[in-house]
């Protein structure tokens, strides 16, 4: 038998790497044959295509997007035909639409999915992940079989085509009529848009009005498997179901047929996320198997549903939500069996609650952290209260007055009215428990091998707890009856049979021999259990601590676009950020209207998800050049999220809001704040020091206030990084004439500052951070005369308008011999400093045959 299942475990796992591999051979873009291209030269190709609007269309701000299936394609220029040469074929891809005015929001919200469009616009190819562990989009929509983004300019690039009645998408058409409706009469009966929105998600799966702090805040204590439609609302739908035919007074197997068939429409009504949909094939053959007597082992019905999706699209492995999914309801059927025990004396429904909520923590737990790198000490707490407060009382109340807003709606708003008071606390407690956040633990990227070994130590423990607990219950259960019962015949009896003396461990031998081995065995597992727990202990350890140290020291230079932000950590574990990075907001005034509900923002979808990915628990110092927002802009979801212990900063301030609400929020988490200025010096570690050297000492401020400068530029703090016997020059955004300031005070004091502790000062440097993204008014020619640099690493944006770097810099660099790296075409550049020698990597790869990394 054991060979027979290694067999058929085999052949599984050879029949799903085979089905894996013919899938993925077979997803590829045919636009490029169908334009008698190569794939680079599609890249910006002005095109005409036809085709079917494949998905709902989302109206966010300035931009239109939707999922559009290609049916013709042809290229579209001026010296085209307007049919010539259109080629058919059948490709999904993203449509991105800029639109121009806030008319045309109006136009684009008339468009759906079924609607037969031609549409003119240009190709882009996703992008790819700009820093090592970023999230990477190309990657993302290969998964989805999408190779291309579309881009359109207005409204007017979209025509509106004679279409049939029936197509593909005529269905799904009518399910997202039929959402809009729901949404609708959601808006009705709930008096705010925030609760309306809040009610949405938790109903119908409907996510795009969710207000995106409460969903970070949900995400900061792990509850956002609550606003994801799952297993838990497929439970409640079908439980309501049964229970309302039940009342109904219709069969069980009627009722159990009729649950079954419409389990698949809520799935579809729902959005069909993997989540639900392994919820919902698990439910039909749960009911099933119930209607015919047949298959009732939870974790059968499992392997079938994932089976049953994998065999459908071998992609969703790689989806978190796939993952959670099944893991969480995976781990629950295997763990609770182990964990009921602990609290079989507790009152049923509050034993039943704990035990769900520890098992489901501790299951997701790993997983939780793998992807997004953070942990609530306050979690359990939340989904103890929370959980059975929404899926009892909010979640029915919700969908009853959305239902009875059709007929009644004065009785729908009554029924909602508790269902707000309810989730007005339910905010109040999930922002109380996200005021402070030491509650919330920092971990870094694990392995695979380390998920996998925290499931099997967390197995160990539970089942040599569950032995001991046992074995603590049986020896009380032979006391009570050797107290109450020894005397009794009918025990005696009992205990003589070989049976009842196994059952009770107190199987007949010699006088002395029993408790001996009694002993031993007890002695075996306290043994097991206390290795299984300190296993369990030491994983949590090691998956906790921060990578980095041992005697090598890192400089990354991340790509956050046209700005700057580079991580230092130090041989001795210190972290430094310098700059933040920032996305500029142009949606203000009359343009107001181009304000997206969740925009893109450096700091909060860059840089934060970086430093948790990479294990940084705290900051021991934040340097920021100066105050212009490419710069400084980010750093405010920084402060929000991370302790910080420092704060340098070039001594000034600007007339800017964000820049003072930076200095606010450092001023009121009591986080240090000094002036760089010339001379200053700071040794982060015994083997790291770093000397600023501008600004020089501004003058004095009579009024005792920093003083306000509009142009930071000319401010920026400049400073030299020595570690592992190595030099790195950060200089900000400094122009010429800073520059040129500094020269002249470096060569006036040269002699004198040789031998007196400025190092590197006038040698050769290692690394040269170039100054403004490479901007035509920096980086002098005097100024590469002095410095050398081995290497040269500019930060600049791809798309930026600015024309950085600038070709004249780029040939003064080639013209010193400093090696070149950009973020804009190699993304994140990390360089390792280690014993005098430097080691870089990148990103990106440029050619085939690149390496990525070099040595110095």
């Amino acid at each position: 038998m054991p060979i027979r299942h290694m067999v058929l475990l085999w052949l599984a796992f050879s029949g799903g790497g085979f089905h894996w591999y013919w899938h993925d051979m077979h997803n590829d873009s045919s636009i490029p044959d169908a334009l008698h291209v190569s794939s680079s030269m599609v890249e910006d190709m002005p095109v005409q295509a036809a085709g079917l609007i494949a998905s709902e269309v989302q109206v966010d701000g300035d931009r239109t997007q939707f999922e559009m299936r290609v049916t013709s394609i042809n290229h579209y220029g001026s010296h085209s035909k307007k049919d010539e040469n259109r080629a058919l074929i059948s490709e999904q891809v993203i449509v991105h639409i800029k639109l121009a005015s806030k008319q045309e929001q109006q136009l684009a919200a008339a468009w759906q999915r079924g609607d037969a469009i031609l549409l003119r616009g240009t190709l882009k190819a996703p992008a790819k992940a700009g820093n090592f562990g970023g999230f990477d989009y190309s990657e993302y929509l290969h998964t989805q079989e999408i190779h291309w983004l579309f881009k359109g300019d207005g409204a007017a690039s979209l025509q509106k085509q004679e279409a049939s009645l029936w197509n593909r998408y005529t269905l799904f058409r009518w399910n997202d009529q039929l959402r809009e409706q729901l949404g609708q009469r959601m808006e009705s009966a709930f008096t705010s848009l925030h609760h309306a929105g809040y009610m949405k998600g938790l109903v119908l799966g409907v996510t795009d009005e969710l207000d995106p702090a409460t969903y970070n805040e949900f995400t900061q204590l792990g509850l956002t498997h609550i606003l994801a439609i799952s297993g838990m609302h497929v439970a409640v739908y079908a439980a309501t179901l049964l229970y309302l035919l039940k009342l109904l007074r219709v069969s069980r197997e009627t009722s159990l047929t009729v649950v079954m068939i419409l389990i698949p429409a809520y799935v579809l009504l729902t959005g069909a996320s993997p989540s639900v949909v392994r919820a919902g094939i698990m439910a039909m053959i749960g009911l099933f198997a119930a209607r015919r007597g047949m298959l009732k082992d939870g974790l059968n019905i499992l392997s079938i549903s994932a089976l049953l999706m994998l065999i459908w699209n071998p992609y969703y492995l790689l989806s978190v939500s796939f993952q959670l999914s099944f893991l969480v309801t995976g781990g629950l059927l295997i763990y609770m069996p182990l964990m009921k025990p602990f609290f079989a004396k507790w009152p049923f429904l509050i034993g039943g609650e704990v035990a769900i909520t520890i098992t489901a923590q501790l299951v997701s737990f790993p997983m939780t952290v793998f992807y997004f790198n953070q942990f609530s000490l306050l979690s359990f707490a939340a989904n103890f209260v929370l959980v059975p407060l929404i899926t009892y009382i909010v979640l029915p109340l919700g969908t009853v007055a959305m239902g009875l807003s059709f007929l009644w709606g004065d009785g729908a708003r009554i029924l909602a009215w508790p269902a707000e008071q309810l989730n007005d606390l339910t905010f109040l407690l999930v922002k109380w428990l996200n005021v402070d956040d030491a509650y919330v633990s920092i971990w870094p990227s694990s392995s695979i091998l380390w998920v996998m070994a925290y499931y099997a130590a967390l197995y160990s423990v539970l089942y040599w707890l569950k032995r001991w607990l046992t074995s603590r219950r049986q020896t009380n259960d032979i006391t009570v009856l050797n107290s109450t019962a020894i005397s009794s015949p009918i025990y005696t009896g009992l205990a003589a049979s070989p049976e009842w003396a196994a059952i009770l461990h107190t199987a007949p031998e010699p006088e002395g021999a029993g408790k001996f081995a009694s002993r031993q065995w007890n002695g075996y597992r306290h043994l097991a259990l206390a290795l299984s727990v300190i296993a369990w202990l030491g994983i949590l350890y090691t998956g906790y601590q921060s990578p980095g140290g041992g005697n090598t020291g890192t400089v990354q230079y991340l790509d956050v676009g046209q700005g700057d932000s580079i991580l230092i950590t130090t041989p001795g574990g210190k972290h430094i950020l310098v700059d933040g990075g920032g996305t500029m907001d142009f949606a203000t005034g009359k343009n107001a209207w181009r304000k997206r509900a969740d925009p893109y923002e450096v700091g909060k979808d860059t840089i934060v998800p970086l430093l948790k990915q990479r294990g940084v628990h705290r900051l021991d110092a934040v340097i920021l050049t100066h105050g212009d927002h490419d710069h400084a802009g980010g750093l405010q979801a920084v402060l929000d999220q991370f302790p910080v212990s420092t704060l340098f900063f070039n001594g000034t301030l600007t007339d800017k809001t964000p820049f003072r609400k930076l200095l606010n929020t450092a001023l009121d988490k009591q986080i240090k704040l000094y002036g760089a200025h010339h001379s200053m010096e700071w040794e982060p570690d015994q083997a790291t020091k770093i000397r600023f050297l501008y600004p020089f000492t501004l003058p004095e401020d009579e009024s005792e206030q920093l003083p306000v400068m509009k142009e930071q530029n000319h401010y920026s703090v400049a400073m030299i990084l020595e570690m592992e016997g190595t030099s790195f020059l950060f200089t900000g955004d400094m122009d010429d004439a800073a520059e040129s300031s500094l020269l002249s005070e470096l060569t006036r004091f040269s002699s004198s500052v040789k031998d007196k502790g400025m190092g590197a000062v006038g040698k050769a440097i290692d690394v040269m951070k170039i100054a403004h993204h490479g901007s035509k008014y920096s980086t002098s020619e005097e100024w590469l005369s002095y410095w050398r640099p081995k290497v040269s690493v500019i930060s600049v944006g791809a798309t930026n308008t600015y024309g950085h770097p600038n070709e004249a810099v780029l040939e003064r660099l080639s013209g010193v011999d400093s090696a070149i790296y950009r973020t804009d075409t190699m993304g994140e550049i990390q360089i390792r400093a280690q014993q005098g020698k430097l080691s870089v990597r990148y990103q990106r790869k440029q050619y085939k045959t690149d390496t990525n990394t070099t040595t110095y």
